[in-house]
């Protein structure tokens, strides 16, 4: 009995280490096993709909290599006849055992008229039977029907909460028992989770057959369904400990992908002079942490990521979700970092735009970008201008309204504090009166030219072109002084004459 490792208490400092391959079956016993996977350890028991696991959605990519403990179910036996309370069962009572009244009614009475009565049955661990989801969720709800339910859901403080080891197993019955109450549960999402909401709300629809009717930031409203029935609901069996986590491969590696020792240090070294592009707070939400990663890569080939205050093991999830959504290279956790390169099959999120760098990382980013030997990481921009990187659209916008004069690209910006406030003020005042300024429509004192003679001072031949471009060949009635660059064709809906203005002249050329 001393010999048998099922005694053994094994935790997180012990040597225990047993290789693994995915598929294998490590221990079984009948139909209830435990198998290695893709995803990580999981536990199979006779008629469950799915295999068992401690998260369903915070599970590696990668494979595992070892286990850390002996492979036990983390589940009550199944030969018990109560359920498991964590004490010994009590003492024999000397009193007489109660007997009931069958549920069955066709059992209620014999063929002599007498009453059957049967004993307490045993617990039942787990029960499986479940309905299809669509007929459990029925038709979809209207708008009117979603404002209603979230009415009461919205404010209130019954809720489950989701942190950094996500949908674990035992949250499934847990949110079966929100569900007795409310229509909706309200779960909250905080910390390593809010990288990849999707990936979560996808776990909680699979595994819980609800549907998720509104999503805010790091919290989500569940839906039961229209059909939904507390005694046919599947029963799952509640897990006793938390199994150790198996033996993955190492995040961080000497020689990265596409990298030699020598380069990689190199750029762990350039690394520590960079800033972080933010500072993640302890169990917050990230829902833009991987496009802020993505738009960081357009500038600098190095991205690092200020952690401290956090688990050890919280920023190297982070590391390991950002390895895959982004995707980037890690290159080092150190001073609670993250340290990310962009790799050389990295392309840029708006084609051929020249990205424009920030001057706090310009220095490093000119250093990457001649370092490297991609041509899709060419050094663009030397300037130490102040902006992030823009779309083409934006581009575009910004070099019509510099050809327009409406805006000045400061090609210097180590000017004095005066010197800078001198031209600022002088592209103000030419602005100004750029923009105040409208031509003159320059008229005879002695007679009133007819629409052939008027003429635009300050019009040049290309605007005359233009206005023509603009006029319909078909409407020879147009009147041709509104037409300008800057707005439309206007046609006078009032006859020639009769407007105040026409009135004024004719009472001045009678008297002349």
């Amino acid at each position: 009995m001393a010999g048998d490792d099922t005694f053994k208490t094994h935790h997180h400092n012990s040597k225990y280490h047993k290789p693994v391959k995915p598929g294998q079956v490590i221990t079984a016993d009948g139909d209830r096993s435990v198998v290695v996977k893709d995803s990580g350890v999981s536990y199979r028991l006779p008629g469950a709909p799915f295999d068992f696991q401690f998260s369903y959605s915070e599970t590696p990519k990668a494979k595992p290599l070892a286990i850390r403990e002996p492979a036990f179910l983390p589940f009550a036996p199944p030969t018990m006849p109560r359920p498991w309370t964590g004490k010994a069962p009590m003492k024999k009572s000397k009193r007489n055992i109660k007997l009931f009244e069958p549920l069955n009614p066709q059992m209620e009475s014999d063929d002599d008229g007498d009453k059957r009565y049967e004993m307490l049955r045993p617990y039942e661990l787990g029960m499986f039977e479940e309905r299809p989801r669509e007929k459990v969720l029925g038709s979809p709800l209207t708008k009117t029907e979603i404002r209603e339910l979230l009415k009461h859901c919205i404010a209130s403080n019954r809720q489950v909460n989701i942190g950094r080891d996500g949908l674990v197993h035992n949250m499934l019955e847990l949110i079966h028992t929100h569900w007795r109450r409310n229509p909706v549960c309200k779960v909250r999402c905080l910390g390593v989770p809010t990288v990849d909401m999707n990936n979560l709300c996808q776990c909680l629809e699979e595994k819980t057959g609800g549907k998720i009717i509104h999503r805010m930031g790091g919290v989500v409203y569940l839906f039961r369904g229209r059909n939904y029935d507390q005694r046919t609901r599947p029963k799952y069996p509640l897990m006793l400990w938390k199994p150790a986590t198996p033996v993955y491969p190492k995040l961080i590696q000497e020689a990265p992908e596409g990298l030699t020792k020598e380069e990689a240090d190199e750029l762990r070294i350039k690394g520590k002079k960079l800033p972080p592009i933010c500072k993640l707070a302890k169990n917050g939400v990230y829902l833009t942490l991987v496009r802020d990663v993505r738009s960081a890569f357009e500038a600098c080939p190095l991205v690092k990521i200020d952690c401290r205050g956090m688990h050890a093991s919280d920023y190297k999830k982070l590391g390991a979700k950002l390895k895959e959504l982004v995707p980037c290279v890690l290159l080092s956790f150190d001073d609670e970092q993250i340290l990310m390169w962009r790799g050389k099959d990295w392309k840029p999120m708006y084609g051929n735009a020249p990205p424009v760098v920030s001057s706090r990382i310009g220095s490093v980013t000119d250093d990457m970008n001649t370092s490297e030997s991609s041509g899709s990481a060419k050094d663009y921009s030397k300037t130490d201008a102040k902006t992030g990187s823009s779309s083409p659209k934006m581009m575009s916008l910004w070099k019509n309204a510099i050809d327009s004069g409406k805006a000045l690209l400061l090609g210097d910006i180590d000017l004095k504090p005066d010197d800078l406030l001198n031209k600022v003020e002088e592209f103000v005042s030419i602005s100004q009166a750029t923009e105040h300024t409208y031509p003159a429509l320059v008229l005879s004192s002695k007679r009133v030219p007819e629409q052939s003679e008027l003429i635009w001072k300050g019009s040049s031949d290309d605007d005359d072109n233009d206005s023509d471009d603009e006029i319909s060949d078909d409407d020879d009635h147009e009147d041709k002084y509104y037409i300008n660059n800057s707005f439309e064709a206007l046609e006078s809906s009032v006859p020639k004459g009769l407007l105040p203005v026409d009135l004024i002249v004719k009472e001045f050329s009678d008297d002349e």
